[in-house]
């Protein structure tokens, strides 16, 4: 089986039915928000799929959305795909995390491959739909060698302010972009956590989400929100934890390693919806942090080593916005600046110490150079250029 999981309204069913419309095998699509299709999976767990056309013959590819909604989804899952495995090609897509089943419950393991799928990215804006495939050995490489074009630019200043959500990104409405960021919120609060969670307060859950695009980007204090929302510490967490696997939001833990005078816990989060994020500086570092996870999806999801996202920073108060662990080991520093053509000095701490096989600063708005170099082991490069190869 695939599992596809992200973001509500970033593209799976599209993907999903894209998938089906190939004609190598017969299809058939199944949602479990269709009143119909749910019924039919309840009523026919064993053949449903031939409950719409019975002269359907196997092998069938099978796709089916949203499936996570089904309270014993796991259970339905494993069963299909061990009696019918052989004669079904399955494509699970949801918004919730399709992943929780590793925490416990019944297990999937050697029954499926998961991926996600993210807002789209520069690299994606400029690829006009061929594939491309950035490799960890190639990665800064390719910065160097694809220099900025104006196209990148534009599609940047697009990016940054309509999101990679599909449906701001290509209407390229102000207007627009306010009405979807406002009804994906409530479809989140309002739908998904009241559908897949115990979570009732869901008023108080709306006064923590307002208050999260102003600590974006910066280590959170649950307890400075504990006493803003009014509720426990634990409450706060679960929440967190709850926005997180619904794609609401995702964190990055500070990286320890061998360094003793690190932070170990306050994580930092971002939005995957940044058109909430008034601050510039914020918004661009959370771009910068969707491109960057994506990467480290992608490169994991295909097999190339686990990679993770984490930031540095230390009890002086010294940050590095960004790193990239492969097995658990310093692969890639990265800081982001809005402006600037001098290496951050804490970068160049972290990069001496930590000695990752890449360092690098992404700036917005470079001045005094256009085209990426590296100056003293560290790979200085504007946003166009960097994001493109993402």
């Amino acid at each position: 089986m695939c599992l596809i999981a992200g973001p509500r309204q970033v593209g799976k069913t599209t993907l999903a039915k894209h998938w089906l419309e190939r004609p190598d095998l017969p299809q058939a699509y199944f949602n479990w928000d269709i009143d119909s299709d749910r019924r039919s999976i309840l009523k026919y767990p064993d053949d449903f799929w031939k409950r719409k056309n019975s002269t359907v013959q196997t092998p069938v590819k099978l796709a089916l959305d949203e499936i996570h909604k089904f309270p014993r989804w796991k259970r339905f899952l494993k069963g299909l795909y061990d009696s019918q495995g052989g004669n079904l090609r399955i494509m699970v897509t949801g918004s919730g995390k399709l992943d929780v089943y590793q925490k416990g419950g019944d297990s999937l393991f050697g029954r499926y491959q998961l991926y996600h799928l993210h807002p789209f990215t520069l690299g994606e804006c400029l690829s006009n739909g061929k594939p491309f495939h950035p490799s960890p050995k190639s990665f800064f490489e390719e910065i160097l060698r694809h220099p900025p074009t104006k196209a990148a630019d534009e599609n940047l200043r697009h990016l940054e302010k309509f999101t990679g959500f599909p449906e701001p990104l290509f209407a390229g409405s102000e207007s627009r972009l306010r009405r979807w960021s406002r009804s994906h919120e409530q479809l989140i609060i309002r739908e998904e956590l009241r559908d897949l969670t115990r979570i009732r307060e869901l008023g108080l859950i709306e006064t923590l989400v307002s208050l999260l695009p102003e600590r974006t980007g910066s280590p959170l204090s649950i307890n400075s929100l504990r006493e803003d929302v009014g509720v426990r510490f634990e409450t706060i967490q679960n929440w967190l934890g709850a926005l997180s696997r619904l794609f609401y939001l995702f964190s990055i833990r500070p990286y320890a390693g061998k360094l003793v005078r690190t932070l170990r816990r306050e994580e930092k989060f971002y939005l995957f919806d940044y058109s909430v994020i008034e601050d510039v500086g914020a918004r661009f570092e959370t771009m910068a942090a969707l491109h960057l996870r994506k990467l480290c999806d992608y490169w994991t999801e295909t097999g190339q080593g686990d990679f993770q996202l984490h930031y540095v920073r230390d009890r002086e108060r010294r940050e590095t916005d960004f790193l990239i662990s492969q097995d658990r080991q310093p692969f890639a520093l990265v800081e982001v600046k809005l402006k600037g053509s001098n290496i951050d000095p804490s970068l160049r701490y972290f990069s001496d110490r930590l000695k990752p096989k890449y360092s690098m600063q992404i700036v917005r708005e470079a001045e005094g150079f256009r085209d990426a170099f590296v100056s003293k082991g560290i790979l200085l490069t504007t946003a166009a250029q960097a994001l493109a190869v993402m």
